[in-house]
Formats: structure tokens, C-alpha cells, sequence
């Protein structure tokens, strides 16, 4: 069983909800607290093990690029000045033991085809798929989301992905898996639909923004097709890949934030600004003072 070196960033979207925010700035570049959302992803996929990150960009994403880069003016500017706390804080955006490697998704044709933009850098290894708009917590002191399904890998060789329970009238937002539980209490996925109606969903057991997959994804990928919205699905990959070998669905310990809608992002904002070790306590006490 081949360890999980490899993840997966698909930050190619337009972020059309944030607009005009996002016009001339990635959207997976807005800030939470003091760190965009990329690099929330990105933390926790390293803390997993993982040290190849693989990011499918588009156009005007420069900035992640350059954010994930060396800023030698700045960096000498900060050594000069003795700001040494915010020196050691730009190094650990890339350590040195991090590879990161960019590709272009030339044509938004979905989820699915931005996996398979990335197919030549992963080969065949098992690999993650992190969706930035998806800021994921693990419980306080615990492992990251991620790093709780790299253990459970460890434990079966199985793809991985991350589930919730969503109320019935969010469920057309998600893709939906529906199988028996392990004794383990994992979901071994039997069926997996993308956004499907209330009436036609198998269950309320949503897939968040985390997967752990074989890299037989590929073929599955290709194999479906055009799905839902005439995009080329990642669902409809994974879901091909049932017959063959064991899918899990793995309820996680901690929160995931959607920082892809506004409410979301703005509750992740006020969530992580009170556990910052800089500002929480002060940002608490205004909350209180705010009723």
C-alpha cells in the first residue's frame, strides 16, 4: 500500500460569489484572519504527511503562485528591520521539505477534468483532493481532517472521503453516498449521486471537500463523461469505481466552514479570529461587549 504523498488543490474557479472581491484576486486567496484560504488547505494537507502539493490554476491566479514563492526583497526587508516573528512566519508558508507544482486547467469543464489536468504529476499513486472553499478544523488539540483520513487509509488501502449529515433541503448542493456502516463506523459507499433532488437522494450524507482516491480515478473520470450541469464530474469518476474497489465515507471529527458562500466565510472569520494567539482574547471581549 503506497503512502499518500500527494494532494491536489483545483483552484481554477472564477469565484463568482465574491465578486467584485474576486475580479482581479483569486478567491482562494481572501484572507481569514491573516492567512488566505490556500494556505489553510495547504497546512493541513503537510500536517497530514503530504509534501507534494499540486495546484490547477486558471487565469489571473498568479497569486497563489507567488504567495507559495520567495519574496527575497521582502524577506531581506524583514531580516534588516529585526522583524524576525513575521520572517519565521513567511517561511512557513513553504517549508523546505515542500514541493509545489502548478498546472493550467485551460477550460472550466469541472471538477472532474481539473483531477485529470493533474493526472502526469500524480501517475499512479494514490493521492488527496482538498477544495479550498472547504476551510476544515479539526477538534481543538486533535488531528486535521485530513490527517484523520490518511490514518484510516493506513488502516483499509481504501479511497477515502470526507462526510457530513446535511438537512434535507441542502442535499441538491452536495454529492450524496448511501451504503451500510463498517463495525468501524465508516460508510462503506454502495451509491454516490451529485446534487441530487430531496425526493431522489439515497440519504443525507453529504461529501465535503476532502477525498483521499486511487489513482484508477482517472479512468473512471474519463469513462463518465459530461453529468450534471454538462460538467465532467468527479462524482460520476468515484462512483465508477465502486464495483471495483472499496470506497469509505468517514464522518470526521471537528468543523468545516463553506467559504465559498459569504455566510460562510464570514463565519469562519469570526471563529478563527477568536483563537488567534494575537487577537482572540481582545476580539472575544468585543464580542461580549457587542451582545
Amino acid at each position: 500500500m503506497s503512502p499518500i504523498r500527494h494532494a491536489v488543490f483545483p483552484v481554477a474557479g472564477l469565484g463568482t460569489r465574491f465578486l467584485p472581491a474576486t475580479k482581479a484576486s483569486p478567491k482562494e486567496m481572501l484572507p481569514v484572519v491573516d492567512k488566505p484560504l490556500i494556505q489553510y488547505a495547504v497546512e493541513e494537507a503537510y500536517e497530514a504527511g503530504i509534501r507534494h502539493m499540486i495546484f490547477v490554476t486558471g487565469r489571473n491566479k498568479r497569486a497563489i503562485e507567488d504567495h507559495f514563492d520567495t519574496a527575497y526583497e521582502l524577506e531581506n526587508e524583514l531580516e534588516q528591520a529585526g522583524k524576525h516573528a513575521l520572517l519565521a512566519a513567511l517561511h512557513r508558508i513553504q517549508p523546505d521539505d515542500m514541493l509545489c507544482s502548478y498546472v493550467r486547467q485551460p477550460r472550466a469543464l469541472g471538477l472532474g477534468h481539473a483531477i485529470l489536468c493533474a493526472e502526469h504529476l500524480v501517475g499512479h499513486n494514490p493521492f488527496a483532493v482538498l477544495l479550498a472553499d472547504d476551510l476544515m478544523m479539526g477538534e481543538p488539540g486533535g488531528p486535521g481532517v485530513l490527517r484523520q483520513m490518511v490514518e484510516v487509509y493506513a488502516q483499509t488501502g481504501a479511497s477515502i472521503l470526507a462526510i457530513q449529515e446535511v438537512p434535507p433541503d441542502q442535499v441538491q448542493r452536495y454529492g450524496i453516498v448511501a451504503g451500510p456502516m463498517t463495525p468501524e463506523g465508516w460508510l462503506r459507499v454502495q451509491q454516490m449521486v451529485e446534487k441530487p433532488s430531496p425526493a431522489q437522494a439515497p440519504s443525507r450524507m453529504a461529501v465535503s471537500g476532502r477525498y483521499l482516491l486511487s489513482s484508477n480515478v482517472f479512468d473512471r473520470i474519463r469513462a463518465g463523461g459530461r453529468g450534471v450541469g454538462g460538467e465532467i464530474q468527479l462524482t460520476d469518476g468515484i462512483a465508477g469505481l465502486l464495483d471495483a474497489e472499496t470506497v469509505l465515507g468517514y464522518r470526521y471529527q471537528g468543523r468545516r466552514f463553506d467559504c465559498g458562500s459569504k455566510l460562510g466565510f464570514l463565519q469562519a472569520t469570526v471563529e478563527l479570529a477568536q483563537l488567534h494567539p494575537e487577537v482572540g482574547a481582545e476580539f472575544r471581549a468585543y464580542l461580549q461587549q457587542r451582545g
